[in-house]
């Protein structure tokens, strides 16, 4: 990636891409998040980034099926 430095902390391989998106979080809902990840030690993009994948998840469930049952 252009501006990047060797050696940073980059989970992805270089094989995949990403996309930046700018998202709009009611207040309350964004200070939940930041607290969450303040409390994990992670960045609020990959809480975001998690939930996301949660929820992708689940929806891909046969119907009728959670993923927590």
């Amino acid at each position: 990636m252009k501006g990047k430095k060797e050696g940073t902390r980059n989970m992805k391989t270089s094989s995949e891409a990403s996309v930046r998106a700018s998202i709009s979080f009611p207040l309350d809902l964004y200070g939940a998040l930041e607290e969450l990840a303040r409390q994990k030690k992670v960045s609020l993009a990959w809480i975001v980034r998690d939930a996301a994948e949660r929820y992708i998840a689940d929806q891909r469930l046969p119907a009728g099926r959670r993923a927590d049952q």
